[in-house]
């Protein structure tokens, strides 16, 4: 089928060259000339494994080109995927502005039917105000507008788009969902459960699996500090509950709270949606208190680790992106860390694989390392912040000289409390048994 996605950020580009790899023909259209570009010339604007690979196989077999020229990508396509951005407002809700540019440029390009598919993440009722608008323009070209959200976890996007978990198509009319298997027909094969339901309730799903996954991360980083007050280890309980195939293991991992594009946007998403139909939230809204009170609390236990005291003092930061195999800073817990380490007066030695880059958008005053061992260089605490696969075999005998003091804080769990005391450090990681306040 002939399909064009229209923006080409980080759904938009996953999406148009998985698209491509079933067999589609493929328009990623953008209004960025410089990335159209680079991409055309082979550079991939973000970081994620195994998509250059993916993009150069699909340009390479014709089936994936770009462009900036929305009338001809509209105009030659048979559907077209929306996945522009749709960033939060101030009051939580999402910005639709783009959503209703696209909307309005189909209406004015189409040149006959056409299958209009929301790939981005937008609020309950936003597939009736695209169809609005577009039939507004009074063509005589019919148009049905379909929801197909997006599941992508950053890190393992490829993967989770050609073999996800479930395919969810919101549609009016059978023409539609007929449309949405065709494009989606290598899955069939692999017996990929298909969910199909109306606009409105797959516009929801999307937020309500986001928030849901959200409240279990909190809820696990909430046990963690009951576990440091009682003298329970987390991961312990964490594994206790997991085993339960009612609860399940995933996303039971204490930490420094969440963070990325998604998440942080949707679960405030959410309960913006609900307090515009007259509900509030209440699980939704203490989620998002809890996250940021818990990032916060990251930097109280930086501080305890080194005395107290953070002013004149150097911290080392392994990771800076919000997860590993990302560069992505969006809403990163390591920038309310950073920011309250730099408040309270420390200063910040900091190194990341992958979002050095994109760190610099974010902070000032930061020294930034080419390693995990010059970041340790001098410095009176090492915090891994992200658990990158490179930092969980470390030399630990050559971060321990480069330190000014052998303290480690571990925000992730990664390492053995055991093993680093042995090894001679004070180590510090979070709702651990050896965490439990004296």
């Amino acid at each position: 089928m002939n399909i064009s996605v229209i923006g080409t950020g980080y759904v938009g580009l996953v999406t148009g060259a998985g698209l491509a790899d079933f067999g589609n023909d493929v328009i990623c259209v953008d209004v960025d000339v410089r990335k159209i570009e680079a991409l055309k010339n082979g550079e991939i604007p973000i970081y994620e494994p195994g998509l250059d690979t993916l993009v150069s196989k699909n340009v390479n077999e014709g089936r994936l080109r770009f462009t900036t020229d929305l009338p001809e990508a509209i105009r030659a396509a048979r559907a077209i995927f929306i996945a522009v951005g749709t960033p939060p407002k101030p009051d939580g809700s999402a910005d639709l502005r783009y959503v209703e540019e696209v909307a309005h440029s189909i209406a004015q390009h189409m040149n006959g039917p056409k299958l209009v598919i929301t790939k981005s993440t937008v609020p309950i009722g936003t597939g009736r105000l695209i169809e609005r608008i577009i039939t507004s323009h009074g063509k005589e070209h019919s148009v049905s507008v379909v929801s197909n959200p997006e599941f992508l976890r950053e890190g393992s996007a490829i993967e989770d788009f050609l073999e996800p978990d479930r395919v969810v198509i919101g549609a009016s009319d059978k023409q539609s969902v007929e449309l949405m298997k065709e494009i989606y027909a290598p899955l069939h094969s692999l017996e990929i459960p298909f969910v199909v339901t109306n606009v409105e309730s797959s516009e929801l799903i999307k937020y309500a699996s986001n928030g849901f996954l959200a409240v279990k991360i909190t809820f696990i980083n909430e046990i963690a500090v009951v576990c440091e007050r009682v003298g329970a280890d987390v991961q312990d309980v964490a594994r206790g509950m997991g085993l339960d195939s009612r609860i399940g293991p995933k996303f039971l991992q204490a930490g420094p709270g969440f963070g990325g594009s998604c998440f942080p946007k949707d679960t405030s998403a959410m309960a913006d949606i609900s307090r515009r139909h007259g509900y509030e939230f209440e699980i939704m809204e203490a989620v998002l208190r809890v996250n940021d009170a818990i990032k916060l609390r990251m930097v109280d236990k930086i501080a305890e680790a080194v005395g107290g005291e953070l002013r004149g003092k150097t911290i080392a930061i392994l990771g800076l992106a919000f997860k590993p195999e990302t560069d992505d800073m969006r809403d990163s817990p390591t920038i309310p860390i950073i920011n309250g380490l730099q408040a309270r007066g420390a200063s910040v030695r900091a190194y990341d694989p992958q979002a050095i880059e994109n760190a610099k958008m974010f902070f000032k005053d930061i020294t930034y390392c080419d390693d995990a061992y010059s970041t340790a260089e001098g410095a009176d605490a090492l915090v891994l912040a992200t658990e990158w696969n490179e930092f969980r075999a470390l030399n630990f005998d050559r971060i321990r000289k480069a330190l000014r003091a052998p303290v480690l804080v571990d925000l992730r769990n990664v390492y053995d409390p055991h093993r680093m005391r042995t090894l001679g450090f004070a180590y510090t990681s979070v709702g651990r048994a050896e965490d439990a306040q004296k």
